[in-house]
């Protein structure tokens, strides 16, 4: 490879959350344990060289002022949209910044839904929905995802249509790839949620953050690409934060055809007066969005396909009672550990101790809308993966002490 994505990364120090917080209550890591960050949902990669560089050359000029995006800002989103998801069509006027994925939600279901109102999701539910959502008084409706014959999560699509019905609802947030459960939606997928959706005069939000991050053998497919009306009832946001491992400098942008709808977000979100671009945010999308971009995430790809072929793989032959489907996008897994759980006599506040204790910095799922869940991020180099795999089986699910 190009790229280096083995060499391990001290980020103690460096104002990371993912190896600066526990995020369980009462846990804490045994000494001569060292810590394996599987938590937050950033990456223990270094970003991309070009990045770096474009923020650098930026911070040589002294002046910082008030500014507009530049031209080059909206090309490169056009142009990495056409190369990466085969989008056709883009133009500046349908492009706009988001401080945040999170943003946009809130600034849409403010536009198009009243405090009170319900709003369509799928569980499990990515913990932010349910915060921004929460926060601003929307009821949020969920539609399970229920797992096939061969544990592969779908839509319900006839439980989408009743619930659309029952609660009156019209407006919905739709993930794709999916958090948690990683599941890339095939165009057949997405056309059957589409349908329902306008079936029911409803507006979309789709959260597109993770669509570069497929891994190997799946490729993302834009919502707004299926249909013509999908495209002009859809409000999908895009960020190379996720991407490139830059949550930490903000930026996010929405992708709106429609204008009224456009309008209506942009009204909304005007607002509030937090939604401006910051300057070196711009430049690392600007950086991100280069030639050599492209060749660091399809390498990124490689790796993350990589460990998630390997865990998987050493979960369902080590961790008796510990189901899970295997991601085909995102760098997540999400483990149902019932089973495990009922058969130890266990709760889950001890297993997720367990793991902290030995020094697996994982994520209690059960927010996520799953009583037994556990999510854990494999963003990080193979040999920690080794590792933490290696310590769970020998500490945890084996050997609980």
């Amino acid at each position: 490879m190009k790229y280096d994505f083995t060499s391990i990364i001290d980020r103690t120090g460096k104002d990371a959350i993912a190896v600066e917080m526990i995020p369980f209550e009462n846990a804490e890591v045994e000494e001569g344990f060292s810590k394996i960050p599987m938590w937050v949902a950033d990456m223990n990669y270094a970003t991309a060289p070009t990045i770096q560089e474009a923020i650098m050359e930026r911070t040589k000029h002294p002046a910082f002022g008030y500014f507009n995006p530049r031209e080059e800002y909206y090309e490169e989103i056009i142009r990495w949209q056409n190369k990466r998801n085969g989008v056709e069509g883009l133009t500046k006027e349908a492009i706009g910044y988001e401080n945040g994925v999170l943003g946009c939600v809130s600034s849409a279901a403010q536009a198009f839904s009243a405090p009170g109102e319900a709003v369509l999701l799928h569980s499990p539910t990515y913990i932010g929905f349910t915060h921004a959502l929460g926060d601003i008084g929307r009821k949020i409706v969920h539609s399970d995802l229920v797992q096939d014959e061969n544990g592969v999560w779908r839509m319900d699509y006839e439980d989408m249509d009743r619930k659309l019905k029952e609660e009156h609802i019209h407006f919905a947030v739709f993930c794709s790839p999916h958090n948690p459960c990683g599941r890339v939606w095939t165009r057949e997928e997405i056309e059957k949620a589409m349908e329902i959706y306008a079936k029911n005069d409803c507006v979309v939000v789709s959260d597109e953050i993770w669509s570069d991050l497929t891994l190997k053998g799946y490729q993302h497919i834009p919502t707004q690409s299926v249909s013509e009306d999908a495209r002009n009832r859809t409000i999908a946001v895009y960020a190379p934060s996720k991407t490139f491992n830059l949550a930490g400098l903000i930026g996010s942008y929405h992708i709106i055809y429609n204008p009224y709808l456009r309008d209506r977000v942009r009204r909304q979100a005007g607002m509030s007066h937090y939604n401006n671009v910051n300057v070196l945010s711009m430049y690392a999308l600007i950086g991100a969005y280069q030639p050599e971009g492209y060749v660091w995430l399809d390498e990124l790809r490689q790796a993350l396909t990589e460990n998630v072929d390997y865990a998987y793989t050493y979960i369902k032959e080590h961790f008796q009672g510990v189901e899970l489907a295997k991601p085909e996008g995102t760098y997540m897994l999400y483990l149902d550990c019932e089973k495990f759980c009922r058969e130890r006599g266990m709760d889950m506040d001890e297993l997720i101790r367990a793991g902290i204790r030995v020094g697996v910095i994982w994520q209690d799922g059960r927010p996520f809308n799953r009583p037994y869940a556990i999510r854990l991020n494999l963003a990080l180099p193979h040999s920690l993966v080794v590792e933490a795999m290696e310590r769970l089986d020998k500490y945890v699910f084996n050997q609980i002490k």
